[in-house]
């Protein structure tokens, strides 16, 4: 039987855009190697959750944060840590793909590149073909590599950028909404990768479809009003929830 480790622990956790507060008092883990899901209507701080874990938040003026956000035991809601130090060992996937208008090959290289992790030119080729093979996309672009990656399709975009966030070989890779602007087909597939990824990095979805969520994550977080209302397996949360306005949300009574 494994033992679950946690690798992000989240403490008393506020989030204030100015004077309005975006989150409150938020407690939660996310455990290693596994997929967490963050539900929850429409403006609920399931995204400004998810940006605090990268430190995205520190590029919003007057966002301000006060708690604790620790990953792999250090304390990331310091301002002596390096924003960009903690972005390499936390990747981000966001909603609407976003290639960098570059060839598919320099989409990967580039990262590889400005963090100084290679040895020499081969060993960029080597991290980059690594990088498109482990999101299933080496096969279908191997002779394009030096194509434009915007003449990819929406869904290969996607896992463009999927292998782009993994080619400097983070621990965490965030997702806000990974799947919302992708045909059902292109859905499955990003999915599936998820799915794989998750023996290898830690991995938090923030996702509109509860479907999703019980098909692909492992813990479920569900947020309302900027409130963590329940946290827990996801089996639990789906089947059995102990808080009144996740049965409700679940239901379709509230959204």
């Amino acid at each position: 039987m494994s033992t679950e480790v946690k690798k992000i622990t989240i403490q008393n956790l506020n989030v204030f855009y100015n004077k309005i507060q975006a989150l409150f008092d938020i407690n939660l883990y996310i455990i290693e190697k596994q997929v967490t899901a963050l539900i929850g209507p429409s403006g609920c701080g399931k995204s400004t959750f998810l940006r605090c874990l990268n430190k995205m938040n520190d590029l919003i003026e007057g966002c301000n944060l006060s708690g604790s956000i620790t990953i792999s035991n250090q304390e990331i809601i310091n301002n002596n840590i390096n924003p960009v130090l903690v972005r390499t060992k936390v990747g981000m996937v966001f909603q609407k793909a976003n290639p960098f208008i570059k060839s598919i090959y320099e989409n990967i290289a580039y990262p590889i590149k400005i963090h100084g992790m290679y040895k020499d030119k081969k060993d960029i080729e080597n991290k980059v073909l690594e990088s498109l093979s482990k999101v299933g996309l080496l096969d279908e672009v191997k002779n394009r590599l030096h194509e434009s990656a915007t003449l990819l399709s929406g869904g290969q975009q996607q896992r463009l950028c999927i292998a782009r966030a993994i080619s400097i070989n983070p621990e965490v890779i965030l997702m806000d909404e990974p799947c919302s602007a992708l045909d059902p087909i292109a859905t499955a597939k990003i999915e599936s990768l998820i799915e794989e990824l998750s023996t290898n990095f830690t991995i938090i979805i923030v996702t509109h479809s509860m479907q999703q969520a019980a098909r692909i994550s492992q813990n479920t977080a569900f947020f309302h009003m900027g409130n963590l209302v329940e946290f827990g397996k996801t089996k639990e949360i789906f089947n059995n929830p102990k808080n009144k306005r996740t049965e409700d949300y679940i239901s379709g009574r509230i959204g």
